[in-house]
C-alpha cells in the first residue's frame, strides 16, 4: 500500500509537466490548426528564464572591506551582491532565496512576447500547409532556440533550487498511520502539483467564463461563422498563442528546482508531450490535461524494481506501449473530437 500511495505520488509532478505542456499543445493545434513541435522549446525557455533571474540577483561588484588593509597595506575588497546593496542584507537575502517563484512576474511577459514574435513572424506562413512543413519548420525553430540556450548558458545543467522553506520533504506515512520515513514527498513536488492544477483550472475558466475564452471556443468550432460576425478571430488565436507559450513556459519556470535546467530539456518532454496530446484526443483540452497525470502516474509505477525484473525497460516504454493500445481502440484518443485531423 505505501509503494502504491509513493509511486502516485512521484507520478503527479512528472504529469503535471505532460498536462502543462500538452494543454499549451492543444490550445495551439485547437485554435490554429498548427502542429508545434517548437512547443517542448518553450518549456525550456521558462525554465532559462528562471536561471536568469537567479543569476541576476546573484550579480555582484568588488567593494572595500569595512574592517581595513591586509597584511601589505592594501585595501581588501569583498563581492558586494547589487541586490543586498540596494534592497538591504534581509530583502536582499530574501529576493535571492525566492527567485524561482518571483521568476513568474519576468517570465510571463517574456513567454506572451516570444509566443506572439513565433507566431507572427514564422508559424503565421503555414497555417493552410501540410502539417509536415509545420512539424519540419517547428521543429527547426526548435533547435535553433536549442542551440542559442546552450551558447549563451553552457551544455551542463544548472541548479537552481527551490526557496529554502521548500527544501525539506513532508512524512505522508506518519499522516496516514504508516512507520515514519516510510512515505516522504519533497515539499517543492507538492508546491508544483498545486501550481499545475491552480494553472490548469485558470486556463479553463478563462475560456469557459470570460467573454473572450467564449469566442475563441466558438473560432475553434466554426473559424468561418465566427469570422463573417466581425469578429477578429485572427488575432485572438494570436493572443491565445501567446498564452499558450506563457503556460509552457511557466510550466518550465517552476519545474527548474525539480530537474536542473539545460539546454536539451525542452526536447525531453517535447516527443513524450506530443504522445500524451495524441492520447488524450487532438484538439481536446480536458484530454489532454488527464492523459497528461494518468500517464505521469504509469510511467512512475513502470520505474518500480519489481515491475522491471518482470519486465525490463518498461519504465522507457510504457507510455508508448499504452498510446498504441488506446490508439488501437480508441482512435481518436480518450477524449478526440471528430473530425480533428481527419482527411
Amino acid at each position: 500500500m505505501d509503494a502504491i500511495i509513493l509511486q502516485t505520488l512521484n507520478g503527479l509532478d512528472k504529469g503535471s509537466a505532460y498536462a502543462l505542456i500538452a494543454l499549451g499543445l492543444t490550445l495551439i493545434f485547437g485554435t490554429l490548426g498548427v502542429v508545434n513541435f517548437a512547443h517542448g522549446a518553450l518549456f525550456m525557455l521558462g525554465a532559462f528564464c528562471a536561471v536568469t533571474v537567479s543569476k541576476l540577483f546573484q550579480l555582484s561588484h568588488k567593494a572595500a572591506e569595512a574592517t581595513g588593509v591586509d597584511f601589505m597595506g592594501q585595501p581588501k575588497f569583498e563581492d558586494v551582491l547589487y541586490v543586498k546593496e540596494w534592497f538591504g542584507n534581509d530583502m536582499g537575502a530574501w529576493l535571492i532565496d525566492w527567485s524561482v517563484p518571483l521568476s513568474i512576474i519576468f517570465a510571463i511577459p517574456i513567454m506572451i512576447a516570444i509566443g506572439f514574435i513565433m507566431e507572427r513572424g514564422l508559424i503565421k506562413h503555414f497555417y493552410k500547409r501540410p502539417h509536415a512543413d509545420q512539424i519540419l519548420v517547428t521543429f527547426g525553430l526548435a533547435i535553433v532556440l536549442q542551440e542559442v540556450v546552450k551558447y549563451f548558458y553552457g551544455a551542463n545543467p544548472i541548479p537552481t533550487p527551490s526557496p529554502e522553506a521548500f527544501r525539506g520533504s513532508f512524512d505522508f506515512g506518519v499522516m496516514m498511520g504508516f512507520d515514519p520515513n516510510v512515505i516522504i514527498y519533497p515539499y517543492w513536488r507538492m508546491v508544483y502539483f498545486a501550481f499545475s492544477l491552480t494553472l490548469v483550472g485558470g486556463v479553463f475558466a478563462f475560456l469557459q467564463f470570460t467573454t473572450f475564452g467564449m469566442v475563441v471556443r466558438a473560432g475553434m468550432a466554426d473559424r468561418e461563422t465566427v469570422g463573417l460576425l466581425g469578429i477578429n478571430i485572427d488575432k485572438r488565436f494570436t493572443i491565445m498563442f501567446g498564452i499558450a507559450a506563457a503556460v509552457a513556459g511557466l510550466a518550465g519556470v517552476m519545474y527548474t528546482p525539480i530537474n536542473s535546467p539545460n539546454y536539451h530539456m525542452g526536447m525531453d518532454f517535447l516527443v513524450l508531450s506530443f504522445v500524451v496530446v495524441v492520447v488524450g484526443g487532438m484538439g481536446s483540452l480536458p484530454g489532454a490535461v488527464l492523459a497528461g497525470f494518468m500517464l505521469g502516474i504509469l510511467e512512475s509505477f513502470a520505474s518500480l524494481n519489481e515491475v522491471k525484473d518482470i519486465i525490463p525497460g518498461i519504465d522507457q516504454i510504457i507510455i508508448y506501449v499504452v498510446a498504441i493500445i488506446i490508439l488501437l481502440t480508441r482512435p481518436r484518443g480518450l477524449m478526440g473530437r471528430k473530425g480533428v485531423m481527419e482527411e
